[in-house]
């Protein structure tokens, strides 16, 4: 059994999608392990991790309007104001949809569905600098 640890850094220009399926991919093929786990982890509160669709750049951008429905950035709302007004829309978001993604490596091939990618959700309006740890593990 084998471990490796990666970083990667992703510069956001604000809310959206950022696909960071290539940086993942580039990473891998250069690791020895050919069959295993794949964790990836964002370092953040305020941005998440989906899986989501990598053909139809529509469905991002449904995407993005269906969350700042479901979320409104209404300072009314909410106590935790300290940040603007996309502070706390941003933590609910990303408590709803996932700050960690696990995948399985078999023959050295990430298994993702045909039309599938990996995204960073930003939530915040302006940019950021956004870390994804990913942690192999296998043979």
């Amino acid at each position: 059994m084998k471990q490796a640890f990666h970083e990667i850094t992703l510069k956001t220009k604000g809310q959206g999608l950022y696909n960071f399926t290539r940086k993942t991919l580039d990473w891998l093929n250069k690791q020895e392990i050919k069959n295993g786990i794949l964790n990836i982890n964002i370092l953040h509160t305020s941005a998440s991790l989906v899986i989501q669709e990598d053909a139809d750049s529509n469905v991002l951008y449904d995407l993005k309007n269906f969350f700042n429905k479901l979320v409104p950035m209404d300072n009314k709302l909410y106590k935790h104001t300290t940040e603007g007004k996309d502070d706390m829309p941003a933590h609910i978001k990303s408590a709803l949809t996932n700050n960690q993604l696990t995948l399985s490596i078999k023959n050295k091939k990430l298994i993702l569905g045909t039309w599938q990618g990996l995204y960073l959700f930003e939530h915040r309006l302006e940019k950021h600098t956004r870390i994804l740890s990913h942690h192999l593990i296998g043979d």
